[in-house]
């Protein structure tokens, strides 16, 4: 495995502890070497020092051992390279040498415009053969002609089955788990339609700011950044018919057509069925936080969205008439990712304080999946309270490690299993949709609401749901 930006807060902080965790285990391969590319002038010996530096903060203290560490490090090796430059990677190709014949996997941790040039140059230095992989991170492009580009330019050295375009939510265990709650539980498919739901909810918030990343952050945004993969992923599988077997072509193809079935957002409905925010100045955990425009390398004037609220619609049989929320944002007052499938009331209402049942989806902090259901109070007379049945996935396997979703996918790479990355379809398919509001919202005029860092997002978000009769599950 060859990671290009391996000096990168992504090869730091996740792709190598995610490999150190892998190697602890017994799942990579014996032979395998990892090579680490990035433009710092170090020697093999400060980049270990690195590497384990930010191995150890990142690993937990039981589970990091020097004599495994010092086993994982003879696997690594660090390459200094300018990876614009097409003269590197006919260097690169010297370093390699007889080791380029076996299975390469290049996994490119960098900024999206350099994936067109780094699989260029690894074509002209021979370095893209038959037995080669590549790793894509999101997002592919800013947009669809842009993300046509990239994946064209790609397609040109790398087969299809040679991508693999990684979303790291898809790799989270409650994630895959409701592949297995909706396809291995009869209980669930008569009811997960139209008709018995009345609408889903998927919630992405973070309490951090931009961090380090405002230059890349204030040309992006949070529907580029966040709802058009991460959300839109999760969407698909709420949504998507059981797949025929479950194998990569099989899942993706359902998930397409999920994507292709969202009902187009564009002119005046921008305005109705979307919300933008930007954190303002606030307080989180009682720490005083500073105002989006004034975070390190953002334009003072900055008009970039760090909240983004939709309401979508699927046009299909399952679920015409169900709208779907989706909400990410930046700055929030809780850490939380969830899905929130609430059904609709019994048709008659026998007893007083009776609630519409709900299945929550936990995603993190915590994996949990929890059903709320109706019960009666202990005592005379029939009153109702809400009562849970509860999976949380830690207290079930208390003895299991919690496997980080990079460690997942990594795997999935070097055994070639593509299920849980996205096709090319499927990239084309979420920018086609996302597309069309970014520019109402141009178009429009359509300026970000503030919020108060902190909150739940601005109120204009609350009304999108209240008009309604419906609101958010904080």
């Amino acid at each position: 495995m060859l990671v290009f930006g391996g000096t990168g807060d992504l090869a730091l902080h996740k792709l190598l502890p995610a490999l150190y965790h892998l190697h602890r285990e017994g799942r990579l391969p014996a032979d395998m070497r990892i090579h680490v590319a990035a433009l710092n002038d170090l020697q093999r010996g400060a980049y270990l020092t690195l590497a384990e530096r930010h191995c150890r903060a990142q690993v937990a203290r039981s589970e990091f051992a020097l004599d495994t560490w010092a086993s994982f490090a003879e696997r690594l090796d660090y390459f200094s390279m300018d990876l614009s430059q097409s003269a590197d990677f006919g260097r690169l190709a010297k370093f390699l040498g007889h080791s380029q014949q076996r299975g390469c996997i290049y996994y490119l941790a960098t900024a999206p415009d350099l994936f067109e040039p780094i699989a260029e140059h690894l074509h002209n230095a021979g370095l893209a053969g038959a037995n080669t992989r590549i790793v894509l991170e999101k997002p592919i492009g800013h947009s669809l002609e842009s993300a046509q580009e990239i994946n064209q330019s790609i397609g040109r050295v790398f087969a299809e089955s040679q991508v693999f375009r990684i979303d790291h939510y898809l790799g989270k265990e409650t994630v895959q788990n409701l592949m297995a709650l909706r396809f291995a539980n009869a209980l669930f498919e008569p009811v997960w339609r139209t008709g018995h739901i009345d609408h889903v909810q998927i919630t992405v918030s973070e309490t951090l700011g931009v961090e380090n990343r405002g230059g890349y952050y204030d040309h992006t945004g949070a529907m580029r950044d966040m709802l058009q993969n991460h959300l839109l992923q999760l969407l698909c599988l709420v949504a998507m018919e059981a797949p025929v077997r479950f194998d990569a072509e099989a899942v993706r193809n359902e998930k397409v057509k999920i994507l292709q079935a969202l009902k187009p957002i564009s002119g005046l409905d921008v305005q109705d069925k979307t919300v933008r925010g930007q954190y303002a100045a606030g307080k989180i955990g009682g720490q005083d936080v500073p105002a989006y425009y004034f975070e390190k390398n953002v334009d003072n004037d900055s008009d970039t969205e760090t909240f983004v609220a939709v309401h979508a619609e699927i046009d299909n049989w399952r679920w015409a008439g169900v709208p779907f929320y989706l909400r990410t944002g930046k700055r929030m007052a809780k850490k939380y990712s969830e899905i929130v499938i609430q059904f609709k009331p019994v048709p008659h209402r026998l007893f007083e304080g009776s609630q519409a049942n709900r299945l929550l989806i936990s995603l993190q902090p915590e994996e949990r999946i929890s059903l709320q259901l109706m019960g009666k109070s202990p005592g005379r007379g029939m009153r109702l309270t809400p009562m849970e049945l509860d999976l949380n996935l830690a207290q079930v396997f208390p003895q299991n490690r919690r496997w980080d979703a990079y460690e997942r996918l990594l795997l999935d790479v070097i055994e070639g299993d593509s299920t849980l990355f996205m096709r090319r379809d499927e990239v084309d398919a979420a920018w086609s949709w996302v597309d069309p509001i970014i520019k109402g919202w141009h178009e429009s005029y359509q300026n970000p609401r503030p919020y108060p860092a902190g909150s739940n997002g601005p109120e204009q978000a609350q009304n999108l749901l209240e008009r309604s009769g419906r609101e958010w599950h904080d």
